[in-house]
């Protein structure tokens, strides 16, 4: 009897590790504009390369498997990758956009065009995930935890200096998530 509960219990496991494995939501991370060479112009041809690559890796993960992305919503890589799924959407309709949002009050301090282009957004999503109603300190980290948590791909834009992105990386990293990154 013991070794027939060992092995149930063994075997339990195994099955809990594959669902892990088979948790196939991607989520998020970048810079904000003023930390890239092109700042606010999504004209530039740099950013226009960034973002070609960025689609390719989104569509490279939808050919593996996943079908959810958590997208924090923030203003420059964030909200350019939630309007990269919405295009892709429309070749993939099984995909999910998930918002997930540190604050309600997230866009307040925005200037006019940059909160229509959250609204927009946020109208489009399949789900949102909310952490706090207000900002208060630590609710940018708390939300990226979230993702990483719930996540098993990380798809991050990484020009290699310290601060949130690369404390999401690494968080990332040391709970063994799978982290893509693309260069600015």
């Amino acid at each position: 009897m013991f070794f027939k509960k060992k092995v149930l219990i063994e075997e339990m496991k195994a099955i809990e590790k594959e669902f892990k494995e088979l948790n196939l939501i991607a989520c998020f991370t970048g810079h904000r504009p003023q930390k890239l060479p092109w700042g606010f112009n999504e004209n530039d041809e740099r950013f226009i390369d960034m973002k070609n690559r960025t689609k390719v890796e989104i569509e490279n993960a939808i050919k593996r498997g996943y079908h959810t992305f958590l997208c924090g919503m923030a203003l420059g890589f964030d909200m350019m990758c939630a309007e990269l799924v919405l295009e892709l959407q429309k070749i993939y309709p099984n995909i999910k956009l998930i918002g997930a949002i540190p604050c309600k009050t997230q866009k307040n301090r925005w200037i006019k065009s940059q909160q229509d282009r959250y609204d927009k957004l946020v109208k489009q999503l399949d789900d949102i995930r909310c952490i706090y109603d207000e900002y208060v300190d630590g609710c940018m980290q708390e939300r990226n935890q979230y993702m990483i948590n719930n996540s098993s791909l990380v798809i991050a834009l990484y020009n290699g200096l310290g601060g949130g992105t690369k404390s999401t990386i690494d968080y990332a990293k040391k709970q063994g998530k799978e982290v893509v990154v693309i260069k600015p």
